[in-house]
């Protein structure tokens, strides 16, 4: 296989999205469409890759730094003009070019790969146009080919006449070509059409008449060139996505009850045997450990749950819990930068943020890790075995000790050794009768205002 260059068009203004965020880097299970499309060319090895911009280029070079270079295409004259704002970057370069979109970003790298070995058979055409059927041709261009695959003639909708338009075989605007190819062909395409560009395409009409073939590659999903525009096709791309995540979590082991219901992010880990109860969101950055179980309602994001854990109903992991072996959050428990040992438990009503719980602790309905003063962040370590009573608030940093107890309703704000009590609480007043005095006292008052 010889090097290859890919260069990924995406300087497209996206003004049907309506958004400050440029169009290629809205999210798709947590992941910008970019990153999507720029991890499966990434999976072939590329030489170099390259990234054609223009309106929003701080947010995409932001973006790719460090993975890809830039080029600029200012002004925009078409997709012909805009990739051969990429030959400075390729300069030396001797390879084959694949060129992409980012827009489009669930082309799968087989197919990447397939166009690529499609360059170099015996025929050699000049370029690899990957073609598609969908169910409606809608304004896509055509590619005219023979039974072979030979490209007869690429015509775009607005250009083509009606025997063009009947022809199902439409062009995805993908394509491959060698590198000592590419710019000398597309140095000759004119802009003598409806919209006044430069149009990709044309380079095979160009390699067409000086005798050079050229062929087409058909992907039997559709979907995987779908081209997302609009607030509404990024919702389409999003669900067939997580359709697709949702099957491979069940074909890996997972059990879903309503899998429907179930959101997952593009780095979601499964182990084997775990189950997942309806409404579930999985943020970018969790992994789940076999056996466990994650309840419904629940939310997580940057979160790592161990074998044999317990999450939820109603419960919240936010980045740095750490969930390790056997352990338990029930309803409506939040943790945050937080470790729950080995068989720890926080059944409910508890936030834990900012602390480390050691194994076998159990800590009550209620409690609170008071880890911000306002200005700086405070850790809580619990120790082994320690016991948490309902409605203890403790104030960071503080350490309590392995087998000690703090008695319901504290409010500890200094260390408790181990197998210590530590109780925090006002003494209680007990005054007979004065609550039938007080009560006998208001209704008379009440009484004296409406006969009033």
């Amino acid at each position: 296989m010889r090097e290859f260059a890919a260069v990924i068009l995406a300087a497209g203004k996206g003004t049907r999205m309506k958004s400050d965020l440029h169009k290629v880097l809205h999210p798709i299970g947590g992941r910008p469409m970019l990153h999507h499309l720029m991890a499966s060319v990434d999976a072939l090895g590329p030489s170099r890759t390259v990234v054609v911009v223009g309106s929003g280029r701080e947010q995409i070079e932001a973006a790719v730094s460090g993975r890809a270079t830039t080029a600029l295409q200012e002004p925009q004259l078409g997709t012909g003009h805009a990739v051969q704002q990429a030959q400075a970057c390729l300069e030396g370069f001797a390879g084959d070019v694949l060129i992409l979109y980012g827009d489009v970003p669930f082309v799968r790298a087989e197919t990447m790969q397939r166009m690529l070995d499609r360059l170099h058979q015996d025929d050699a055409p000049a370029i690899v146009v990957l073609g598609f059927e969908p169910a409606d041709t809608l304004q896509y261009g055509r590619v005219i080919a023979g039974s072979d695959g030979t490209i007869e003639k690429m015509v775009e909708h607005k250009d083509a006449n009606e025997a063009e338009r009947a022809c199902r075989l439409c062009n995805s605007g993908l394509m491959a070509a060698r590198g000592e190819d590419l710019f000398a062909l597309l140095g000759r395409v004119g802009n003598d059409n409806a919209a006044g560009e430069y149009y990709l395409v044309d380079a095979v009409n160009v390699a067409r008449g000086d005798g050079r073939k050229s062929a087409v590659v058909v992907t039997d999903l559709a979907d995987e060139v779908a081209g997302i525009n609009s607030r509404g096709e990024l919702a389409v791309a999003e669900a067939q996505w997580q359709d697709l995540k949702r099957e491979e979590a069940m074909a890996n082991g997972a059990s879903l009850r309503a899998p429907e219901t179930v959101f997952f992010s593009w780095d979601t880990a499964l182990g084997r045997d775990v189950t997942i109860e309806p409404n579930v969101f999985f943020g970018p950055g969790v992994s789940v450990a076999d056996g466990a179980t994650i309840r419904g309602f629940s939310h997580l994001e940057g979160a790592i749950v161990g074998e044999g854990c317990e999450v939820g109903p109603f419960a919240r992991l936010r980045p740095g819990a750490v969930m390790e072996r056997g352990a338990k959050v029930g309803n409506f428990v939040e943790m945050k930068k937080a470790v729950l040992g080995e068989g720890a438990k926080a059944n409910h009503l508890t936030y834990l943020g900012d602390a480390e719980v050691g194994a076998g602790a159990n800590i009550g309905a209620g409690t609170i890790t008071c880890n911000y003063d306002g200005y700086f962040k405070y850790k809580t370590v619990i120790g082994e075995r320690a016991f948490i009573g309902s409605n203890s608030a403790l104030i960071a940093p503080v350490r309590i000790g392995a087998d000690a107890i703090v008695a319901a309703g504290s409010a500890v704000s200094r260390d408790v050794a181990d197998g210590e009590l530590r109780m925090v609480r006002g003494e209680q007043l007990v005054k007979p009768g004065w609550a039938d005095r007080f009560h006998d006292a208001m209704k008379k008052k009440k009484s004296d205002r409406k006969s009033g």
